[in-house]
């Protein structure tokens, strides 16, 4: 009999593949089945989780969500598509930031920064969402913007040199990391530039601002 879900585990996050013919009730039994099955091996795990071979709602995707929650006690905390790019960031995301940084309220905000709000951290933090343009985002560690950064970021806020800012798409405000300010012409993006993953990393007293995919980590 074909299996209607095949869910893959590895130190970045779980893959949930489902078949795109199978009737959504009958995946929703199988999810069940086997995540009960399994629940030992993710229980109290932080992870991100993608899905492949279907296209699933808002409300499926939430229904999924919260059956591997409430199931195997895991604590997923973004979603990710399959564009390597986005792989790539992913990775360095878990591999720099989730495995250092205990569970705790605070390091992962979900949502968009609209202008005036401010959000501040004693940890890392991982914004799920946008940064707008009048919004600030403040750490001691570092920070990472799975969205695009049109406000104001200050990484390693307490004097951190080694913090680095990290963005699906960098078009930011202002960026900061400890004390040094990144030069108007390094933020400075031209209209017709094609997003893409950046990082901004602070090396002697210049913060430079490069392809993500360009960095060896």
């Amino acid at each position: 009999m074909k299996q209607k879900v095949v869910i893959k585990s590895n130190k970045y996050g779980l893959i949930v593949h489902m078949d795109p013919e199978g009737d959504y009730t009958a995946i929703l039994e199988e999810l069940k089945e086997k995540f009960t099955e399994s629940a030992r091996f993710f229980k109290d795990a932080t992870m991100a989780i993608t899905f492949e071979g279907r296209v699933l709602t808002k409300v499926q995707e939430q229904e999924i969500i919260d059956l591997i929650s409430d199931i195997a006690h895991v604590h997923i905390v973004c979603i990710f598509d399959t564009n390597e790019n986005t792989e790539r960031l992913y990775q360095r995301v878990v591999e720099r930031n989730l495995e250092d940084m205990p569970k705790k309220e605070g390091q992962f905000y979900k949502g968009t920064l609209k202008k005036r709000q401010v959000l501040e951290s004693e940890k890392s933090i991982i914004v799920l969402g946008d940064v707008e343009f009048g919004a600030r985002v403040i750490s001691k560690g570092n920070i990472v913007v799975l969205g695009t950064i049109r406000g104001s970021v200050h990484a390693g806020a307490a004097g951190k040199k080694d913090a680095f800012i990290v963005a699906l798409s960098m078009k930011p405000q202002m960026l900061r990391i400890g004390d040094t300010d990144a030069q108007a012409q390094l933020i400075y993006v031209r209209k017709d530039e094609k997003p893409e993953a950046k990082i901004a990393w602070l090396d002697g007293e210049r913060i430079y601002i490069d392809p993500l995919t360009d960095q060896d980590w």
